[in-house]
This record gives structure tokens, sequence and C-alpha cells, in this order.
């Protein structure tokens, strides 16, 4: 058919590989023949990492990584960061993290933003919170500080390990935070610091549920239990980096990375353990298993999927818009290092059915984030650099339905 003959169909002649964003609009086909056009919305980015749209539905927040807040306003840039954002400790992978929305925006302008905090303990995840006005937030504090405190010196590999930083509001009116495992000796063996995960007793591996004002609701599985942090919604987590309130149910999805393999998607249950680092099919990047007993153990929670080979999922969502109706009910999720989005189709019962199908590969982009609009369309944040913080190759594309031709 026409996707066949289309001189954007992948079964053209091998593109040149990409060094950066598309800088105009192009036509994709997905693995189940689907044509998508790709539609460059701002670049110049440097590791957008978070993306939330305000209530007026033309403005959209995003955050670049080394510490500004940058806002498009009807698919415009504006060329000034937003004042008022909070220093960052921008080594390695710390830096300004994702940014929220109070769902009372138009009554109180809350904007939240997590960030790596600097301190005399090393870094740990913080969120902030200030009043959006024009392009200044003003009343910025914090309003929780995690107690994920790490070495970022340079006897620290991997500069102090990961922040986690996803954050998402629930249909409870509460802030769902996750946290990294912050292992600082991930390239080797040693499990000294991944254990924290298991650990109660702080914040390291977590995923938290917070009130507005950053307090832990009295409802909280934790709550008064002696040794136990109030925030803590579920542990035993490595990276999460997505989160997820599932329409129907209102059960909340999360996804994480694995080291080499063992990627994951998992459903959250309060005060469920998750496993992280006392199971898990993946292995150290020694080649090592991370686990003699990869795949149960009494008390803790089996994902819903992993991945095979590795993804790399940075966010996911319930796809409930009208623009892309076959897609209802799909997640949709973001991949990093495998450089894709893909979606998995989801049963009634919440089983993801099949294999999952991948699009946007050809773009060879690493996929930081996927938001859908209110519009019922995606915004991808994307990035083709790994490593610095200088680079300004990130960009937001939008993902719509491309006329059959």
């Amino acid at each position: 058919g026409d996707a066949q003959r289309a001189p954007d169909s992948p079964s053209q002649a091998i593109a040149p590989v990409p060094t950066g964003p598309p800088d105009k609009p192009l036509v994709v086909v997905t693995e189940d023949r689907q044509r998508l056009r790709v539609v460059p919305i701002a670049a110049g980015l440097s590791h957008p990492w978070g993306l939330a749209f305000l209530p007026d539905g033309r403005t959209m927040l995003v955050t670049e990584r080394p510490g500004r807040l940058r806002i498009i306003r009807d698919g415009i840039l504006d060329p000034k960061a937003v004042s008022g954002v909070p220093a960052v400790n921008n080594v390695f992978l710390g830096g300004l993290n994702d940014v929220a929305v109070h769902p009372e925006f138009q009554k109180n302008q809350y904007v939240y933003l997590s960030y790596a905090k600097g301190g005399d303990r090393g870094a740990t995840l913080a969120i902030a919170r200030g009043r959006l006005h024009d392009a200044a937030l003003t009343e910025v504090r914090d309003i929780f500080v995690a107690d994920a405190w790490e070495s970022t010196g340079p006897s620290a590999s991997a500069g102090g390990g990961t922040y986690g930083g996803r954050m998402v509001f629930g249909p409870d009116g509460m802030l769902y935070v996750t946290v990294g495992d912050r292992d600082t000796r991930v390239l080797g063996d040693d499990p000294t610091v991944r254990r924290r995960a298991q650990n109660l007793g702080d914040h390291v591996g977590k995923v938290l549920r917070l009130r507005d004002d950053g307090t832990p609701p009295s409802d909280n599985p934790f709550v008064g239990k002696s040794g136990a942090r109030p925030e803590i919604y579920t542990y035993g987590h490595r990276n999460a980096y997505g989160l997820a309130f599932h329409p129907e149910t209102g059960e909340l999805w999360e996804c994480e990375f694995g080291p080499m393999g063992g990627d994951e998607i998992n459903v959250l249950r309060p005060g469920r353990n998750y496993g992280w680092p006392l199971v898990s099919v993946g292995r150290n990047y020694t080649g090592v298993p991370v686990s003699e007993q990869p795949w149960w153990r009494e008390g803790m929670e089996m994902p819903v999927y992993a991945w095979n080979p590795s993804f790399n999922p940075t966010n996911i969502l319930f796809y409930t818009g009208n623009r892309f109706p076959t897609w209802r009910r799909s997640l949709i999720v973001s991949g990093l290092g495998s450089k894709q989005l893909q979606r998995l189709v989801v049963s009634q019962a919440g089983a993801i059915m099949g294999h999952p199908l991948s699009m946007l590969g050809e773009l060879g982009q690493r996929f930081r984030h996927v938001r859908q609009g209110p519009d019922g369309l995606l915004y991808v944040l994307t990035e083709t650099q790994v490593a610095g913080n200088d680079d300004v190759d990130g960009a937001v594309l939008r993902i719509e339905p491309a006329e059959p031709e």
C-alpha cells in the first residue's frame, strides 16, 4: 500500500544515522504500519528532563538538567529561562529533574520542581515549590528534602548515583515521587549502597506519597511504624523514572531501569516491597547476576512486565485521547538507550498482551520523557548525547497522526 512506497517508509534505502533531532516535520511509519508525523516544537535544549502542561492548554513547562525551567507558549520557546529556580547540584546525572503543576494551579499558581540538592553530605533529591507568575517563580522553598544523601566526590563512581525525581499528582490529590537507588558503586558488584532500597529508615529506592505541602498523609502505609519513614509508599526500587495512574482501575503503575537487563513495570500497592536488589533478573555491569534468587522471594512483588532485551524506560502513560483511537487503553513508554517509543496493549484485566510495538526508532534519539497533551497528541523530550551538560541537542517533539497520502 501507500506506506510501502512512501519515501519516508523504513523499508527504503538505509538513512544516515541522525546526528540530532529533526529540524522539520517528517513522517514515520510504525511497526504496525501507522503513519505518524513528527513535528519539532523546540530545539537547542540541554538534556530536557521534565514536561508539564498548564491548564490553559497552550503553555508547556520544560526542565533542562543543568538547572533551567523553560516556557513554550503556543508552540514557541521563550528564549529566557524562568527566574527563581533553586540552584542544582549539576554533577553527572544530577540537576533539575521533573516539573509538576498543582491540580488547582488556577487558584494557587503552584509549580513543583524535583532536583539534585547539594550539601555537606554530598547530594540528595529535593522538591521545591513556588508560584509561577509570567516567567518568574516566587515564594520558592524546599517542601521536601529526601534522606537519600550520597557522596558526589571523585571517589564515587557514576558521580553519586541516580536521583529518580519523577513526580505525578494522583486522583487523591497527593504527590507521588520516585527516589533513585543512589548507587555510587553501580559499576561494580558491591551491593552496599543499593541495599538501602530495602531499608525503611531512609528514602533511597522508594516511591513516596506526599501532601501538596510536602508532609506525609496520615494514611500512608508506614505512618507510626518504628524505624520507618512516614513518606514511603512502596520500596525496593532501583531507578524508577515513570509513574502513571490507570484511568479505569485507579492503580498506580511504575517503570524502572534495571542494570543490564531487568527493566520492569510494576503495579504499586501501598507498603509493598518490589525486591531491588534482592530480586532482579538483571546483571551488574561486570556481568555478574545481581541476585542469586532472581525471580521470586516471599514477601516481594513481581513485575507485571519485564523487558528483554533492555529498553531503559523513562516514562509511561496510559493513552486516553481521541487522536489515536486505536491506542486507547495502551501504555506508551519512552526508551532512553533503546532510542524508541513502545506501545504496550493492556487488557481490561490489566495484563500486558502480545509484544510491544516499536515506533520512532529511525529518529536515532534518546527519549527522556513522553506526555499526552491536552490536545490528545504525544509530546516527547529527546537528546542525542549521553554525557555532559553543555550540549544543546535536546528537543521537544510533537507526535500526531499523518494523513494518508
